[in-house]
């Protein structure tokens, strides 16, 4: 509130008080003013009486005049005397009401005036108070659109703020999660490792002594020569698998499968963390052992699992198969990766890297593995490599929703499907 409006009424006060003062003292002066005339109306009066007496006595006789004109001569002086005082006084008193008047005009003029000033001043004091009236609604208004934009912010900041809480949540929950998989896959297994290895430095310390013990017996002797009978071509062809779809029947293909299932069993009991390029390098429970099994041997190599509830889990199972296509195929096995989005195409590379002892120079287009963000351009990718007789490997991450038509022509893909019970955001996990 503007503090010179406070102060206007007070204001208003002092000017009523003092025009009420200045009229009392202008009435006051008109009442002197009349009865100071009434009272010399009344000496004029008396004046003139006297004289209109004084001309009704008789006139006095000549004789009467002479004798007695020592006698009247005093008199008569001093009645003229007396008289021109009381003129002299009755005009100056008339020339001080004359001035009374005229001070009664002014007054009177002065009040007027006041009168005035005093109309001003109070329609100025309700233009003030309209004033006042519209800065209060105004007022009044502002504090509303304040207070309603205030009561909006809390809310966004108290969404915010939920949302974060929920964030710090699920980032503490990730935390937690990574360092349970750190003590289960690195700290948990170091002790188990460090006593499998030094049983198998005994073991082959042992075997090498007994090696050599039955070397120092062994006789050599030429052993004899038998020509076996060659095998027909048509035998050979029959015997060895089409170079462009490998199959992982057991009853076709025993020796694959003995191998299949010597480097899974190996996989899960024997890990080896420093072992070379390409190869297994982590700990492969038994439940990662039965999908990888139940793909090569149930599904054939062309399939779908459901997922294990984290990526770094199915990069595992991926990074298993890998190993062993690579084991049986070499060179000629290239692993197509895709992906949605490229921060899950990074956790690939990475969790291959680490799983495999792969480097940053074994991705590219022309390297061992390929990323990919759409089906499309795996597809012609792929299909590229089949005519240059190379063997595409097509891993397809669960943030896939559905799998591109054209990738199941592929003799070998692996996709990992969500599973319907447990709906998993790895946006909010990674």
């Amino acid at each position: 509130m503007n503090p010179e409006e406070s102060q206007t009424p007070e204001l208003n006060d002092e000017w009523l008080e003092q025009v009420q003062e200045q009229n009392s003292t202008v009435k006051n002066l008109e009442n002197s003013s009349v009865d100071s005339v009434q009272k010399t109306e009344m000496q004029t009066s008396s004046v003139e009486t006297q004289l209109d007496d004084a001309n009704s006595q008789p006139p006095i006789s000549n004789a009467e005049v002479t004798s007695g004109d020592e006698l009247i001569e005093k008199p008569d002086a001093e009645f003229a005397v007396q008289l021109e005082a009381e003129t002299a006084a009755l005009g100056s008193e008339i020339e001080s009401k004359s001035d009374e008047n005229s001070l009664y005009a002014q007054a009177v003029n002065r009040v007027a005036e006041l009168q005035r000033t005093e109309a001003a001043l109070k329609e100025e004091i309700a233009n003030l108070q309209n004033s006042y009236t519209t800065l209060q609604a105004q007022l009044s208004e502002t504090q509303t659109s304040l207070g309603r934009l205030v009561q909006e912010s809390l809310v966004q900041l108290e969404q915010r703020k939920q949302t974060l809480q929920i964030s710090v949540e699920q980032l503490e929950r990730r935390q937690e999660r990574i360092r349970n998989e750190m003590r289960t896959t690195f700290a948990g297994t170091s002790q188990d490792l460090a006593i499998r290895v030094q049983g198998f430095k005994d073991y082959l310390t042992g075997s090498l002594q007994d090696l050599a013990a039955a070397a120092e017996q062994l006789q050599l002797v030429p052993p004899a020569v038998t020509e076996r009978e060659k095998p027909s071509v048509k035998e050979i062809k029959q015997a060895e698998p089409q170079p462009g779809i490998p199959q992982f029947a057991p009853q076709q293909f025993q020796d694959t499968t003995k191998q299949i299932r010597r480097l899974i069993d190996q996989y899960r009991n024997q890990p080896d963390y420093y072992g070379p390029a390409w190869q297994l390098r982590r700990t492969f429970e038994p439940v990662h052992a039965e999908r990888a099994s139940n793909w090569f041997f149930s599904q054939g190599g062309r399939g779908a699992l459901r997922t294990m509830g984290s990526r770094l889990q199915n990069i595992l199972i991926g990074s298993a198969v890998i190993s062993i296509l690579h084991k049986l195929y070499g060179d000629r096995v290239r692993t197509l990766v895709l992906a949605n989005t490229p921060e899950r195409l990074g956790e690939w590379r990475r969790g291959l890297q680490d799983c495999l002892g792969i480097g940053r120079p074994d991705f590219g287009p022309d390297r061992g593995v390929v990323l990919f963000e759409t089906p499309e351009a795996l597809a012609q990718k792929a299909d590229r490599l089949v005519k240059a007789n190379q063997l595409p490997l097509i891993l397809i991450d669960d943030s896939e929703e559905q799998i591109s038509l054209a990738l199941l022509q592929f003799p070998l893909w692996l996709a990992f499907a969500p599973d319907p019970k447990t709906v998993r955001n790895y946006d909010n996990d990674f």
